[in-house]
């Protein structure tokens, strides 16, 4: 084999795993446009998106909102890892970085609904379709996940900035473990950390998502462990009812064990829970190639 032959045939290899291999996450301020003035407090004031795309992209894209009861991010376990999973399975998984509330209710779900409209907006970019886009949440991140899916404009079409007539509803939503309620059942934590310290009575309703589901509320996958002791599984419960109710296709499923965190993200119910929500989204027809 000659040398030009030997480097000609390295190179149709390199291109052939380039051509394979996705795109590189890439970090990217959510709202570029905002000044950078808490950056030096660690930057807890400045939300960011990673998206994270498989290599044989099916479509659809899925916004992932990690817990830490509004006061941290678990952006490994409940973020990062669960987009290398979506990835495996031909979905693209944007993990969020949201900004922490600190009593400012509206910040968090903000940035949820931007990250919503952005997938929409680079959704021929990120190979997506704008019709499958969903969002996934865990623990306090699964209260912002039903969130947006509760508390979605109506009606946009007459924003005055181009993005925001975009639909911020998810098409579907995924919630594990999530916290729903704002009272005695939820969790005391996320509640203060959202709402501030005395929240009024108003308020508590109105981030009790089980009491905003309705008829328009997207199909919802809920799972949660019957020993949670954190966040207590009547959260997911009341929210799946209150969709019933409504005539919103959902499922729960209740898992024997693993507390809150399912055992650190690993074992048997962990690996249940998404077994049982790719069985979902297949059923709803998300799993599958959209079409050109």
């Amino acid at each position: 084999m000659t040398h030009r032959l030997l480097i000609s045939l390295l190179l149709s290899a390199c291109f052939a795993l380039a051509e394979e291999s996705p795109k590189q996450p890439e970090r990217i301020r959510l709202w570029p446009d905002l000044p950078l003035h808490e950056e030096k407090n660690g930057g807890k004031n400045i939300a960011y998106y990673t998206v994270h795309h498989p290599a044989t992209p099916n479509g659809t894209a899925v916004i992932i909102c990690p817990g830490g009861g509004y006061g941290r991010l678990v952006t490994g376990g409940e973020g990062h890892g669960i987009a290398k999973w979506l990835n495996q399975h031909g979905i693209t998984g944007i993990v969020l970085e949201y900004r922490l509330p600190r009593g400012r209710a509206t910040v968090p779900l903000m940035d949820a609904q931007r990250a919503i409209r952005l997938a929409r907006k680079e959704s021929t970019n990120w190979n997506c379709d704008p019709s499958r886009i969903g969002i996934i949440g865990f623990s306090a991140g699964g209260h912002l996940a039903s969130t947006a899916a509760t508390h979605f404009d109506r009606d946009a079409s007459n924003g005055k900035d181009p993005l925001s007539r975009i639909s911020c509803r998810p098409d579907f939503a995924i919630l594990i473990y999530p916290v729903i309620s704002m009272g005695n059942q939820g969790h005391g934590g996320s509640t203060g950390n959202l709402l501030g310290p005395d929240p009024s009575s108003d308020l508590l309703t109105r981030y009790s998502n089980d009491q905003q589901v309705t008829a328009k509320t997207p199909p919802t996958f809920l799972a949660h462990a019957v020993d949670d002791k954190v966040v207590p599984p009547e959260n997911s419960e009341r929210f799946h009812e209150a969709l019933k109710q409504h005539g919103v296709p959902t499922r729960y499923l209740e898992l024997p064990s693993g507390g809150h965190g399912l055992n650190g993200y690993k074992g048997p119910n962990w690996d249940a829970w998404q077994k049982g929500s790719l069985e979902w989204l297949r059923e709803l027809g998300f799993l599958e190639v959209a079409a050109d």
